[in-house]
């Protein structure tokens, strides 16, 4: 039986569009994933700025093993998250949701597969200094490396 299903082809295209840059986000979804060796939280951010890619998703993963405990504690810092809950420790999947902030997204490629990587983020006030960029010698649009 053949099923008709609106969209599957601009999907596969899609995924070869992966957003990369300094982007201005609100967490839409996050869920915690336990693993044995790497436990990590699932995000979904929607892009607010720049225009021309509001709307979008990103999605990533933030790891929670020990030696990577400081990338989670750099986003819940930088996005605004409960500071009482961050001293206890604490990470509510519900009170995620709804934070803003900026983060950088760049491409890794393993094994003949893409990953997007979060390999930045910055408080939501200061998306509009960041988001000025200048235009190198290759013409790339190119931010500052603060982030």
């Amino acid at each position: 039986m053949k099923r008709h299903i609106p969209g599957l082809r601009q999907a596969a295209q899609n995924s070869d569009n992966l957003l990369e840059g300094i982007f201005l986000v609100r967490v839409d979804r996050a869920f915690y994933r336990w693993h044995l060796q790497k436990p990590f939280f699932v995000l979904r951010l929607v892009v607010l700025e720049p225009k021309e890619h509001a709307g979008r998703s990103i999605s990533g993963r933030l790891y929670c093993t020990p030696r990577a405990l400081w990338r989670l504690n750099w986003f819940l810092r930088d996005f605004g998250y409960d500071t009482e809950l961050l001293g206890r420790d604490e990470v509510d999947e519900k009170a995620l949701l709804g934070l803003q902030g900026v983060v950088r997204t760049s491409r890794t490629t393993l094994n003949g597969r893409s990953y997007l990587n979060l390999s930045g983020f910055a408080p939501a006030s200061e998306w509009e200094e960041m988001s000025v960029t200048t235009v190198n010698a290759e013409g790339r649009a190119e931010g500052g490396d603060d982030l």
